[in-house]
């Protein structure tokens, strides 16, 4: 897996920037003109942010600079499920398009391979964990400020600010698009060398207010998932929606419980200790959003 890092010009991705960036890019505009700037209404720095997270988020096709299905599928003017993100699903929906993606690698690291086994957390951990992934991987080493940048976005887009901070900084991180997803803490606490930090919780749950739909969106896009998956596979799973919807065996047993029953062709089974979700018929994934979006 390619690990990239850096091209958020250090902004969070506020709220009304991906829908800002589709109709830029709708209008047949490109990022790199000089123009960009006036027909944005932001600064140079920010325009390179917007760019950056609409890719991120897959909603920019890289190579066309075009808009992706997705992107269509959720801010088309006309027929759009959720232009504004004014739907928690839809913040979920995007929370899942950015880890997957893996275009801001830190994303997919901390929620596939970081999280294994740790709910609490500091940003001088994650820093190591990343430098040792990208030294065993032997891939070409970015600079320590690079990734500590991207930590600090990371966390910025997922924390609910601190009232301690400026009224400035507040106002700047309250307009992170993920910030009701709600999965991230922190508290201060000593660390391994009795030094008192900031330390970073991120805790499995039960996640009611994840749409069943959004996690059955997820499983049909796992290009990796067949027509049986191990609960196993779908609870820790590289892209698994245990592992990005932050869910713990509880949580995910519900979802899929809910699945099953509300789905015709998907059962869920307990065999022999084996438990599988099984797919028994072609679903259309953007049908399973669009009952949702539409009802």
């Amino acid at each position: 897996m390619k690990l990239q890092f850096s091209g958020h010009e250090s902004f969070i991705c506020k709220h009304f920037w991906l829908k800002k960036g589709y109709e830029y890019i709708c209008e047949n505009e490109d990022f790199a003109k000089e123009t960009a700037v006036i027909g944005l209404g932001v600064g140079k720095n920010m325009v390179s942010s917007i760019s950056y997270w609409l890719k991120s988020f897959g909603l920019i096709d890289s190579n066309s600079n075009q808009p992706t299905e997705l992107a269509n599928k959720i801010f088309d003017e006309s027929n759009g499920f959720d232009p504004y993100i004014e739907n928690l699903a839809t913040v979920w929906l995007l929370h899942y398009s950015l880890i997957k993606t893996n275009k801001a690698s830190v994303y997919n690291l901390f929620f596939n391979e970081f999280r294994k086994g740790r709910t609490d957390f500091t940003r001088d951990q994650f820093l190591n964990f990343i430098r040792r992934i990208l030294e065993d991987d032997k891939q070409k080493s970015s600079n320590d400020n690079t990734i500590t940048s991207d930590i600090s976005v990371f966390i910025r887009n997922y924390l609910k600010p601190s009232y301690k901070e400026t009224k400035i900084d507040i106002e700047e991180d309250f307009s992170s698009l993920m910030l009701d997803l709600d999965i991230m803490k922190s508290y201060k606490a000593e660390n391994s060398e009795g030094a008192m930090v900031e330390w970073y919780q991120v805790e499995n749950g039960l996640q009611i207010d994840l749409p069943e739909c959004i996690v059955l969106f997820s499983i049909l896009d796992n290009e990796n998932y067949g027509k049986s998956i191990p609960f196993k596979e779908l609870l820790i799973g590289q892209n698994s929606p245990g592992n990005i919807f932050v869910l713990n065996e509880e949580g995910l047993y519900k979802k899929i419980e809910a699945i099953a029953n509300k789905y015709k062709g998907i059962t869920y089974t307990e065999t022999a200790g084996i438990r599988e979700l099984q797919i028994k018929s072609t679903i259309d994934k953007w049908d399973i959003l669009n009952e949702y979006y539409k009802s």
